[in-house]
């Protein structure tokens, strides 16, 4: 039986059709993930089961800053 690869977040983000911004948001939801040094490493089989039993729902938590109906803060410069 072959060893399953890990793979990066952006292979992640690929395999999924999604924005690596939405997998940084799952992994705050409990997709499986270790992270080695800086970095997230992923095993394709065990986030294809987590997706399949459901993205859990999103808490205000953590779409905090996510709004894109809030405008952003105005910069003031000087004239």
């Amino acid at each position: 039986m072959p060893i399953e690869p890990w793979v990066t977040l952006q292979d992640v983000a690929k395999h999924l059709q999604v924005a690596e911004d939405t997998v940084h948001r799952w992994l705050k939801r409990g997709m499986p993930a270790t992270k080695a040094g800086r970095v997230w490493r992923f095993k394709l089989s065990e986030v294809d089961a987590w997706v399949r039993e459901g993205v859990p729902e999103s808490s205000p938590a953590d779409d905090a800053g996510s709004d894109s109906t809030t405008p952003p803060p105005s910069r003031r410069t000087r004239p």
